[in-house]
């Protein structure tokens, strides 16, 4: 066990001859004393200091241990959101890849019907074009027979008979 300055204080030498100047001793012992106890004061300071320092040395620590474990954690957020963006940027892509190719589809159906209808149409017209020539000429032969003149000159027309 250390000293106390109450050790040093209370601490009695034997007397002999021819011995240490009773005085001087004393007076060494009292400067020991302050000595002493200004060591322990400065001492019980720098284990107060020390304690302090531990304390803001552990609080750091934790602050470092937080940050650390909070930028790994953002980190894994960052790349999850990343990879979410990329899988939703790619489910968009596909997702329009197939409306292109139902648009595509759809139009190439439409496009086939109007050709079909626009042929049709064509053969419609043909079909009346042919049958109108042969309605016309079929007229045009009525208009050239000779039963045409003989009607004309024989009877009196109608609608002179009806004039007058």
């Amino acid at each position: 066990m250390p000293l106390s300055p109450l050790d040093i204080h209370n601490k009695e030498f034997g007397r002999r001859l021819r011995g240490y100047d009773e005085d001087e001793v004393n007076e060494f012992l009292d400067q020991v004393i302050k000595d002493y106890e200004s060591v322990i004061r400065e001492n019980k300071e720098l284990q107060n200091q020390i304690l302090n320092l531990q304390e803001k040395l552990n609080h750091f620590a934790n602050i470092e241990e937080t940050l650390s474990k909070t930028i790994i954690v953002a980190q894994e957020a960052a790349d999850e959101v990343r990879s979410n963006a990329k899988k939703e940027g790619q489910l968009i892509l596909k997702e329009a890849e197939k409306n292109a190719d139902r648009i595509v589809n759809e139009s190439l159906v439409k496009s086939r019907k109007v050709a079909l209808e626009v042929e049709e149409l064509k053969k419609q017209a043909s079909i009346y074009r042919a049958r109108f020539r042969t309605l016309v000429e079929a007229q045009l032969e009525l208009l050239s027979q000779d039963g045409w003149d003989t009607l004309e000159h024989s009877q009196p027309t109608a609608a002179a008979t009806v004039e007058q």
